[in-house]
């Protein structure tokens, strides 16, 4: 059995095949997935798993650069956008790289999620909590 944080097969087996500048996105449970994109389905029940449950367990073994996400996130959902943000500086603080940061309407945010090589559909329940994790390198 594997014995670091991230044990889930379909995210260890994506984030190991991520190049740099690849997506992956974390979801909500109510974003929804375009049919050309890997879907992986963690949901349960309402908030099982959390959104940033989710996100931290994928940080644990991606090298993060940049993320992308919905500008609706700040002003619907401040509370957990800034956890989000809280979390991100933590990263950047122990990589001694910032981690860039951009924001672009929900609907482009929707289209990208095609580009992603998964989206993650977690159990949260909070509007517009959705982040695509953009890989770097670790040299």
């Amino acid at each position: 059995m594997k014995k670091a944080k991230l044990i889930n097969s379909g995210i260890s087996y994506i984030v190991s095949t991520m190049g740099h500048g690849d997506g992956i996105t974390v979801c909500d449970a109510g974003l929804p997935i375009p049919g050309s994109t890997q879907r992986i389905d963690l949901a349960v029940t309402r908030g099982i798993p959390t959104f940033m449950e989710t996100v931290k367990a994928i940080a644990s073994e991606l090298e993060i650069e940049g993320v992308e996400m919905a500008e609706e996130f700040k002003e619907k959902s401040p509370e957990l956008h800034r956890e989000l943000l809280v979390f991100l500086e933590t990263i950047a603080d122990e990589r001694g790289k910032p981690v860039l940061i951009s924001y672009i309407p929900h609907e482009e945010f929707k289209a990208n999620t095609e580009k992603s090589l998964a989206v993650v559909r977690t159990g949260e329940c909070t509007p517009f909590a959705n982040v695509t994790l953009k890989s770097g390198v670790v040299f």
